[in-house]
C-alpha cells in the first residue's frame, strides 16, 4: 500500500472516530485479526421521514493504492434495488467518478453522507438499473412500497 494511501486512510479513520454522523458507521475490515485499511465495512442509515427510514444499509468501500488520487469503489452489499445502483451493488453517485465530481478532499463522511442522500433522490437521468429505473418514473407508489419492503429487511 502507497504511503500516502495508507496515511490518509489512517487520518480518515481518526476523524471518523472523532466525527461521524448518526446511525452511521464506518471501519477497516478485520481478516483474521489483520486490519485491512484498504476495505471498509460502513453503514448508511435511510434518513428519517423518507421511504428508506428504519433500514442500516451495508455498504464497501474499496480503496486501491492511488487513494485519494482515485475515489474508492463503493458498493452495497447485498445490492439495493435503486435506480443509480448497478445489480453488482456498485453504487452510481457523481462524487465518486474520477471525471464527473471525485476531489481527493473528499471525505469517507463525505461520501456516505452523499450516499444517504442518494438513497432517497435517485437520478433517473442517469441510471445504473433500468428496472428500478422504470418502476421510479412509471409508477411512484409501486417502487415507493418495493423501497419500504427492502427497507424493513433491512430494520436495525
Amino acid at each position: 500500500m502507497s504511503g500516502i494511501a495508507r496515511g490518509r486512510l489512517v487520518e480518515e479513520r481518526k476523524q471518523w472516530r472523532l466525527d461521524h454522523p448518526v446511525g452511521f458507521y464506518a471501519r477497516p475490515r478485520k481478516v483474521q485479526g489483520e486490519t485491512n485499511l484498504m476495505k471498509w465495512e460502513c453503514g448508511v442509515p435511510g434518513k428519517e421521514n423518507t421511504i428508506w427510514a428504519g433500514g442500516l444499509y451495508k455498504v464497501i468501500l474499496e480503496f486501491c493504492n492511488d487513494y485519494p488520487s482515485v475515489p474508492p469503489k463503493c458498493r452495497f452489499s447485498p445490492p439495493l434495488f435503486h435506480p443509480n445502483v448497478y445489480s453488482s451493488g456498485t453504487v452510481c453517485l457523481s462524487i465518486t467518478k474520477v471525471n464527473s465530481g471525485w476531489s481527493p478532499s473528499i471525505t469517507v463522511k463525505q461520501i456516505l453522507l452523499g450516499i444517504q442522500h442518494l438513497l432517497d433522490n435517485p437520478n433517473p437521468d442517469n441510471p445504473a438499473n433500468t428496472e428500478a429505473k422504470r418502476l421510479y418514473v412509471a409508477s411512484r407508489n409501486a417502487y415507493n412500497n418495493r423501497v419500504r419492503q427492502i427497507a424493513a429487511q433491512h430494520a436495525f
